[in-house]
């Protein structure tokens, strides 16, 4: 069985739910279902013109699953127009919105709340108002900083073991 994909963060959802050619009535046509996490890909690569990379940390996502989910976007896409169907955007694991990273400096919890939210004042946990702006937990960030593909070995710390 596979795994549960990860989630991935989108800046909002799409302003509208399905597109479809003209002139042709919406029952008789043929669906495609577009995920907001593949639709939220052509953006970020296609309209924003974002390297594959820095996509993928804005979507906290490796880059080699950017480059599946882009590919998997633009073939469903291409079916739709080729073949005449309504492209329907819905599904995916997502979170919509930014989310903005926190980190006490007195017991070392870290949380995020969404980015649209006033930021903490103290921590839930001690209560402490040292609280520093942090990467949110589980962000993709960048070459050199830890995970897979980054030379850091199996444990991530470095060649130790």
């Amino acid at each position: 069985m596979p795994r549960p994909p990860k989630t991935r963060f989108i800046q909002g959802g799409p302003q509208v739910v399905s597109f479809k050619p003209s002139g042709v009535p919406a029952r008789t046509l043929q669906t495609v279902v577009l995920g907001l996490d593949e639709l939220e890909a052509i953006r970020l690569a296609d309209l924003e013109g974002l390297y594959h990379e820095v996509a993928a940390a804005r979507m906290r996502i490796s880059r080699p699953t950017f480059g599946r989910l882009l590919a998997q976007a633009r073939a469903k896409v291409a079916d739709a127009l080729f073949h005449g169907k309504a492209l329907v955007f819905q599904g995916g694991a997502v979170h919509l919105g930014d989310a903005a990273g926190f980190q006490c400096g007195r017991c070392g919890r870290r949380w995020e709340v969404p980015g649209r939210s006033a930021p903490p004042r103290a921590c839930a946990a001690c209560g402490s108002d040292q609280i520093s702006s942090t990467v949110p937990p589980g962000a993709t960030t960048g070459p050199g900083r830890g995970g897979h593909g980054h030379g850091r070995g199996r444990h991530g710390r470095g060649c130790d073991r």
